[in-house]
């Protein structure tokens, strides 16, 4: 990325799913992803447990002697449901509260193959960045075109007028985790001038849980 400036990043959320997905190589997708993070120093923030894509991708950064932090409700951890978290967990009571520090304690947001709760916490964020909430890069890790739908349907929505060509550029996407990565850094957030003007305060506890329930 030669004469480009890079956006310094230490620590990555990552979305996916709870389960392994059908095609294998969504598994081995998020193994390296977890490997490239680890190759370039970045520690990781994710939903917590182990199980399906979230247990790949933090058991990978693990190895490579990265700092795993998983947030995580309360209510998965009764019983066992979700398996144990592969490095620091911290306990929330909402799911809302957990989006939340995550979006507070990562620099950067990336996408695996995911069901329901992969797509809402994508699009959160993505609301979010668009609200001038926060101006942290958002990726999606296009493995063999599993998102090709998602992405289609976002250009539909700006070519009918529902997305500002402004707000489609803060969803990236990339086939590879290295190119996803270099994308991230290199992303220049571009905030819509009228949202802009939106003040937001996280002093204010109960105004914060108001704001940022807020849905398109």
């Amino acid at each position: 990325m030669e004469g480009v400036l890079v956006r310094k990043i230490k620590k990555i959320c990552v979305f996916c799913g709870a389960n392994s997905g059908k095609d294998v190589a969504f598994v081995n997708a998020a193994f390296h992803l977890g490997e490239v993070l680890g190759k370039r120093k970045i520690d990781l923030v994710y939903g917590g447990g182990k199980l399906g894509l979230m247990g790949c991708v933090s058991t990978a950064v693990a190895q490579h002697e990265r700092q795993v932090l998983g947030i995580i409700p309360s209510a998965f951890t009764i019983n066992n449901l979700v398996g144990e978290t592969c490095g620091k967990e911290i306990k929330v009571a909402t799911m809302q509260e957990r989006l939340v520090m995550m979006m507070e304690l990562s620099d950067a947001f990336i996408a695996l193959p995911g069901g329901f709760g992969t797509l809402e916490e994508l699009f959160q964020m993505i609301f979010w960045a668009q609200l001038n909430i926060h101006n942290k890069p958002i990726g999606v890790l296009n493995i063999n075109g599993f998102f090709n739908g998602l992405l289609s349907f976002v250009d539909h929505a700006v070519k009918q007028e529902f997305i500002t060509p402004r707000a489609r550029k803060i969803l990236i996407s990339a086939t590879t985790a290295d190119e996803l990565v270099d994308k991230l850094q290199a992303f220049r957030f571009e905030p819509d001038p009228a949202l802009s003007k939106l003040k937001w305060s996280p002093s204010s506890n109960q105004k914060e849980k108001l704001d940022l329930t807020l849905r398109l």
